[in-house]
């Protein structure tokens, strides 16, 4: 008797634990909790919100080769190519346009037919022919309204080689601020439309989460699913978000020619004019959501 009710005793104290960890609800339950804010009637307003802005960071590559018997002047040939452009851009200003080189060199083999005719490398110290040296910039240009003259630089340094323009998008931190606060606003209309052609009063604010989760609850996404249903974004003003329009290409003004640097040999005014082509910065998509709570009278 003694030993079934001290076992009786152990199995509670081991359940108990497991109890308390117990969660309010498992998958597949009919009914789940509802939080506090949900006591009397609520409506979950999420803000969505779009603005198309014009790339402001643009890249460019472009590597120039040389080879020669000597590695000295091999690796010095294509230094000097490039130092002459880097100079050419590097006059911008750093703030503008930012560059970056490097040179590598490695060996030429003599070569030789194997006994399957095949041509393969005499990798022997010995039997090197000569070297090649590459020499490669990669420019990023932070004033997209430069960047038609930067590649046109590019171009009339007569490289080995020019990789493709790319541009992307890097907001401010007032734009990510703006934009914000414009999901914000959204997620207050949508609630006034919705509560209005609903016979409603939207009444006051329960609950603002940035984040978008509240919205997203069980209770109201259904369970088991977390991911609520998403709307259509509301496209927002340029203006509204960055505080002023974006200049087009066309509207850019020629910007002026910088100081040719001390000792460079870079291309001239003529040969820049000659390569120059319409390069215009595609527009980025910009987004931005908010979750709030309102009361409903």
């Amino acid at each position: 008797m003694r030993r079934s009710f001290a076992f009786a005793l152990l199995l509670a104290s081991v359940a108990a634990p497991a109890l308390a960890q117990t969660p309010p609800a498992t998958i597949g339950d009919r009914y789940i909790p509802a939080p506090w804010w949900m006591r009397d009637p609520v409506i979950a307003s999420v803000g969505q919100v779009r603005v198309e802005i014009q790339a402001n960071r643009a890249f460019v590559s472009a590597s120039f080769q040389s080879v020669d018997r000597s590695v000295t002047e091999a690796s010095r040939a294509a230094a000097d190519q490039v130092r002459a452009l880097s100079q050419a851009l590097s006059a911008y200003g750093a703030d503008k346009v930012r560059v970056e080189t490097s040179v590598t060199t490695q060996p030429i083999y003599d070569q030789y037919r194997d006994g399957d005719g095949v041509m393969r490398d005499n990798t022997r110290a010995d039997r090197i022919a000569r070297y090649q040296a590459d020499a490669s910039v990669r420019v990023t240009v932070r004033d997209v309204a430069l960047i038609e003259r930067v590649y046109a630089t590019i171009v009339a340094s007569r490289p080995t080689a020019i990789g493709q323009v790319s541009f992307s998008l890097d907001p401010e931190n007032s734009w990510k601020a703006n934009l914000h606060a414009e999901a914000m606003k959204d997620a207050r209309r949508r609630a006034e439309a919705a509560a209005t052609n609903a016979g409603a009063t939207l009444g006051r604010v329960k609950i603002i989460d940035p984040s978008g989760r509240v919205c997203q609850t069980d209770v109201l996404a259904g369970w088991p699913s977390y991911v609520a249903g998403s709307g259509q974004e509301t496209t927002v003003d340029e203006v509204v978000v960055t505080g002023s329009r974006v200049q087009n290409r066309m509207e850019y003004a020629a910007p002026p020619a910088p100081a040719p640097a001390a000792g460079g040999a870079g291309p001239s005014e003529t040969d820049i004019a000659a390569a120059r082509l319409a390069l215009q910065p595609p527009l980025q998509t910009l987004t931005d959501s908010a979750c709030v709570i309102y009361g409903l009278n």
